[in-house]
């Protein structure tokens, strides 16, 4: 270990490093000592072992895994965005600026709102920053603590509770009414102490929320905030607008509705859209144009404060950008394509003999119930674990929770009829197969069936984990 040849360094120095070297310097790396062709073999075996959008369908339900257009990745990738530094002057990121005000107006007009903080970086994070907008807004007229509960519908995202309980207020969950808001139940749980009502529409179950405007009307009541989880924007993007619905505060998920890549822990982007009356509360630094310049605005006295590092994960903004330019008037397309395949699909499904709780049309995504089954020993594990074998990744199992045995499908737009007819007819193989042949399914996998559960806890993230 070399020295410092630093000319304040003195010789006690030097001695305390060297003793406090001793005991942390490694002697020998014991790593595999093996030959460049044995290595590149076994990377580019692994990568082969990768399933995502451009490898086969990915019908997650809830999650939107559109297929990720190329041409984003390269402008990204170009030299005049890549190597910018975020610590940059204003005057030398005008164009990045610039774009992130044009995003701005773009998503408002989308959504109907009246602003948007590009800031959050990703839909929980957005979430998680509407809440904090909502108690902002209470505190201010003086009802900061009489509001102390946000009511959730019994079909909502996971995150839609525990955004609203970090933000610190109690969760009050309504049931459903045949797939949809129970209104008496809403009514009943309605009061001064309400300072929100999560939603999205259409819902979990791709059930169109068709008393939406009477749900406004009675949030209004009480005077809370209703509150839209963008997660399921797909299905009605260039249709209609959560502001038309009656909505004040809007998260969307980039990485979901506008073609920029989705999973893998990031990186995302969840920006928050407000009514007027709500705008001063929005994260600092908000994006403002004068005479032709744009600038970082930091004095907003009202505002939550910053939710991020830096301005956000500019990248996902960029190609969120440059999907909304290519796409244009067609974004109501993309809706109706996604609606048309996700019916498509779920009707060739119940042709079949699988069962769609509370019988309605569907918006982009449906969710079967494979409790019919259970009578044969089958759950809706083994289906999906089977689904591997005939090469489909499984879509969302086990949610939202109040369909038994669920089995959650969102073909999204990007998928063919030739891909949906075989993913029917995979569907139709596992229906008619032995007890005994689901239950071990996989079979053609590297790794058999699995512990999830222990497979979370006991994770093998080395290959030395791997030699034990």
């Amino acid at each position: 270990m070399a020295k410092y040849d630093e000319p304040l360094l003195n010789e006690i120095e030097e001695k305390e490093e060297e003793e406090f070297l001793e005991g942390i310097e490694r002697k020998e790396l014991n790593i595999p000592n093996l030959a460049e062709r044995e290595v590149i073999k076994h990377f580019i075996h692994l990568s082969q072992m990768n399933y995502g959008v451009d490898t086969g369908f990915y019908p997650l339900g809830s999650c939107t895994m559109k297929y990720n257009l190329k041409l984003l990745e390269r402008v990204v990738k170009n030299e005049k965005i890549a190597y910018l530094h975020p610590l940059l002057p204003e005057d030398a990121v005008q164009g990045c600026l610039e774009i992130m005000h044009r995003l701005e107006k773009m998503l408002c007009e989308i959504t109907g709102m009246d602003a948007f903080s590009l800031q959050p970086c990703a839909g929980a994070h957005g979430e998680f920053t509407g809440m904090l907008i909502a108690r902002a807004y209470f505190e201010e007229i003086g009802e900061g603590d009489a509001r102390k509960e946000v009511i959730v519908p019994d079909s909502a995202h996971g995150t839609n509770p525990a955004s609203a309980k970090m933000a610190g207020f109690d969760v009050v969950e309504i049931p459903s009414k045949n797939g949809r808001v129970d209104m008496e139940a809403l009514r009943h749980a309605l009061s001064n102490e309400t300072a929100a009502f999560m939603l999205t529409n259409p819902n979990t179950l791709g059930i169109f929320e068709k008393d939406i405007l009477e749900i406004a009307r009675e949030v209004r009541k009480v005077g809370a905030i209703l509150y839209y989880d963008g997660a399921n924007l797909n299905a009605i993007m260039g249709k209609t607008t959560p502001g038309k619905m009656g909505f004040d505060i809007v998260h969307l998920n980039l990485h979901k509705t506008f073609g920029t890549p989705h999973g893998g822990g990031g990186p995302g982007a969840g920006p928050v859209g407000v009514k007027k009356h709500l705008e001063k509360f929005l994260p600092v630094p908000r994006v403002v144009e004068r005479d032709g310049k744009y600038y970082l605005d930091y004095d907003r006295p009202h505002s939550i404060g910053k939710m991020s590092h830096f301005y956000g994960n500019f990248a996902v903004l960029l190609k969120a950008y440059a999907y909304i330019m290519l796409k244009g008037k067609k974004l109501e397309e993309a809706a109706e394509r996604a609606v048309l395949n996700s019916n498509y699909l779920m009707e060739k499904l119940r042709s079949i003999g699988y069962e769609v709780p509370f019988c309605s049309r569907r918006m982009h995504e449906f969710v079967l119930s494979l409790a019919n089954l259970k009578k044969r020993g089958i759950k809706a594990l083994d289906v999906a674990k089977r689904l591997l074998d005939y090469g489909f990744h499984p879509p969302t199992i086990y949610f939202p929770l109040i369909v038994e045995e669920a089995f959650m499908i969102e073909p999204t737009e990007d998928e063919s009829k030739e891909t949906l007819d075989k993913f029917a007819a995979a569907m139709k193989k596992i229906l008619q197969e032995d007890v005994e042949i689901l239950k071990e399914a996989p079979y053609n996998m590297p790794v058999k069936r699995v512990n999830e559960a222990m497979a979370a806890r006991d994770a093998i993230l080395t290959w030395k984990d791997m030699k034990k």
